[in-house]
């Protein structure tokens, strides 16, 4: 089997085994296969390899045919997008009918370049690599990817995604940084291929935190569409997570609402300031946070056992979580104009545009030192 050494199927041991499965299963339903060959026989049983290896080469083909992504929309969301791609070696069709949206994603990108030539270039990333175009009408043939990045509202998706269904290639995804409308909303406007449409929510910005939620809806192809999606981002040096099931507001949203929420009770009720408040998040939880997840920190803090942790500590966590219901923060335009004058002067004290770039900073050093341990990556 020396063809699978030098194509460095072993460097994919998952995925090739993944395939040789699914190969052994297809085959199995071939009686021509036995009977030409016999149920053991080793020429039977390179030809189910060499299946495997084809099938393989042709997944990871697709992989590496992505070479032009699209970029609808270029806020914050969108112009971060833009720039990782170009630091991946890709070329980026941009659009974006806002005035001045190219002016300002020039001065975004030549902003964020140097960031991400710290963090390193891939062959070929250029800022010359992308065009900014009026309509991606002439387009959609060299088109091989395309992450939306529009307003959210449900209307534009759907005429927004039923064009791109119908006007892009067949085996393009369809993704969309939605960070709260699923995909099953919109695409259910896709007449031709609906079960090439997901989302692929990041973090902000994506150009440098590496989460992205892949959500597929119930029709998406989950066998070869979300494999790939997963792929793609992964190959960008992003952290994919698959959602099973559909759920508004993904997960990364909904945990941090549900700390945003709390926060929010608690200053606005007087029990502490937005300051200490920020303090308190910043110098306990978030610094291990950025370490370990509430399931491995519940496991450690309970002396290595998840179960022992809730069992002794979950009936105190249930009396406080009782509590902040009663007194869940109210989004009433009162409500919010009250925290908002208390909040403010924190805010007016603070450099914004500094704290950002020193943020930034912190961030790649701790993902560099991450990247260099067995368990934190």
């Amino acid at each position: 089997m020396e063809i699978l050494g030098k194509s460095g199927f072993r460097h994919r041991v998952a995925e090739f085994h993944a395939l040789r499965v699914d190969i052994y299963k297809a085959c199995s339903r071939l009686d021509n296969l036995d009977n030409l060959y016999g149920n053991n026989s080793i020429t039977s049983h390179y030809t189910l390899v060499l299946l495997v290896y084809i099938t393989f080469k042709m997944t990871i083909t697709t992989m590496k045919d992505i070479k032009t992504v699209a970029i609808i929309g270029t806020g914050v969301i969108g112009a971060s997008w833009t720039a990782l791609f170009l630091a991946r070696g890709l070329k980026v069709l941009v659009t974006d009918p806002a005035p001045n949206a190219e002016k300002n994603l020039e001065t975004y990108l030549n902003a964020q370049w140097p960031t991400l030539t710290q963090i390193g270039l891939s062959e070929g990333a250029s800022l010359k690599n992308y065009a900014f175009v009026d309509s991606l009408d002439n387009h959609f043939e060299e088109i091989d990817f395309i992450q939306e990045n529009g307003p959210e509202r449900l209307e534009f998706k759907r005429t927004l995604f039923a064009y791109l269904d119908e006007k892009a290639r067949p085996e393009v995804i369809i993704a969309s940084s939605s960070s709260g409308i699923p995909s099953s909303e919109y695409a259910s406007a896709c007449r031709h291929h609906p079960e090439r449409v997901l989302v692929g929510h990041p973090f902000n910005p994506p150009h440098l935190i590496p989460l992205v939620e892949v959500v597929p809806h119930r029709t998406t192809d989950r066998e070869t569409v979300v494999p790939r999606a997963m792929e793609f981002y992964r190959s960008l040096g992003k952290k994919p997570v698959l959602i099973q099931k559909e759920i508004p507001g993904f997960i990364a949203n909904r945990l941090q609402a549900a700390l945003s929420m709390e926060a929010y009770s608690l200053v606005s009720r007087g029990i502490i300031s937005a300051a200490d408040l920020d303090t308190t998040v910043t110098s306990s939880l978030g610094l291990r946070w950025a370490l370990n997840g509430p399931y491995a920190l519940n496991a450690m803090a309970g002396g290595g056992s998840f179960q022992h942790f809730l069992e002794h500590l979950g009936p105190a966590a249930k009396s406080w979580h009782d509590d902040m219901h009663k007194h869940t923060f109210s989004m009433t335009p009162e409500a919010i104009q009250d925290l908002s004058r208390t909040v403010e002067p924190m805010v007016q004290a603070t450099d914004l545009n500094t704290l950002q770039k020193e943020r930034d900073d912190v961030l790649l050093k701790l993902m560099d030192m991450k990247s260099k341990t067995s368990l934190l990556e």
